[in-house]
């Protein structure tokens, strides 16, 4: 007859698995059947290092699914960037429609106001009111044109028009009302050449004795200060212009007093120069006003 085995009960033997809150614990077969301490204690602690690695491993698949849901959003947005890089069917510019609505503020047109016109300043009596003489038309003692320069002579001013003017020219700035006539002269190397600019009230006047003028109509020469007679008796070159309210005549010829021939070319480029000279004033003073009057 074979001696009973105490571990086994109606069955195998079980095995004791600390996971297993339902396996046996082991005991010791000792006297008064007294647990084993030291084997319920390293039990124990086997149990806490699995927890703990169990611990570990879920926190670290926790980063990597963390890891790959922010590499997905990443890639997701890479995705979208490209999408909005691609070319699409927007139509051309002409045939994209203008924004509707109310939103943005709307503006009346405005345009900043024209320049004020020089000539208008000395078109008229009313506005030009500056002061006025053959000294600041004519200013200092010498007159430079390009590499030229010109020796001032005499100067004059009447109210008298008709009284220093010659040949037709009296009757032309009378008839159109002449209020003051002043002259000057310039010489160069034996040639002589006298300016006068004569005003009126308005620009029509002045351009009406332009055109009424012919080469008959002579502002006297003006000599003096040095200055020998020239142009009483002999041949002279003369012209005829207006600017504004302003007509300005010359006369100009030899100091030796010959007579000037087509040959003598240096007097017409003096003519032309004092000329010239006069409507440059003329303008320098509607500029001035005109600058004047804006800066109010």
């Amino acid at each position: 007859m074979r001696p009973m085995s105490f571990g086994q009960q109606g069955g195998p033997q079980s095995q004791w698995d600390p996971w297993k809150p339902q396996s046996q614990q082991p005991w010791t077969s000792g006297a008064g059947d007294t647990p084993d301490w030291a084997a319920l204690a390293e039990a124990s602690e086997t149990r806490n290092k699995r927890r703990r690695l169990l611990f570990i491993g879920g926190g670290a698949l926790a980063t990597v699914a963390i890891g790959t849901a922010v590499a997905m959003a990443v890639v997701s947005a890479s995705g979208s960037d490209e999408a909005s890089n691609k070319p699409s069917s927007v139509p051309a510019g002409g045939d994209i429609p203008s924004p509707t609505g109310t939103g943005a503020p709307s503006f009346a047109p405005t345009s900043a106001p024209p320049p004020l016109d020089p000539k208008d300043f000395v078109s008229s009596k009313s506005k030009d009111t500056a002061p006025l003489g053959p000294q600041i038309l004519f200013p200092g003692t010498q007159l430079t044109m390009g590499s030229t320069v010109y020796k001032k002579g005499p100067t004059a001013d009447t109210k008298s028009c008709a009284a220093a003017a010659k040949g037709t020219l009296p009757k032309v700035l009378t008839d159109n009302g002449c209020t003051r006539l002043m002259r000057v002269t310039y010489t160069k190397d034996g040639i002589a050449v006298t300016v006068g600019v004569a005003v009126f009230d308005t620009a029509a006047q002045a351009t009406k004795a332009k055109t009424s003028s012919n080469d008959k109509s002579i502002v006297a020469s003006l000599s003096g200060d040095g200055v020998k007679d020239f142009c009483n008796s002999a041949v002279c070159r003369t012209t005829t212009n207006s600017y504004g309210r302003y007509a300005y005549f010359t006369i100009a010829g030899l100091t030796n007093g010959k007579d000037v021939t087509t040959k003598d070319t240096a007097v017409f480029t003096t003519g032309d120069d004092l000329a010239e000279f006069a409507f440059r004033q003329i303008r320098r003073r509607g500029e001035a006003q005109a600058s004047a009057a804006a800066n109010e």
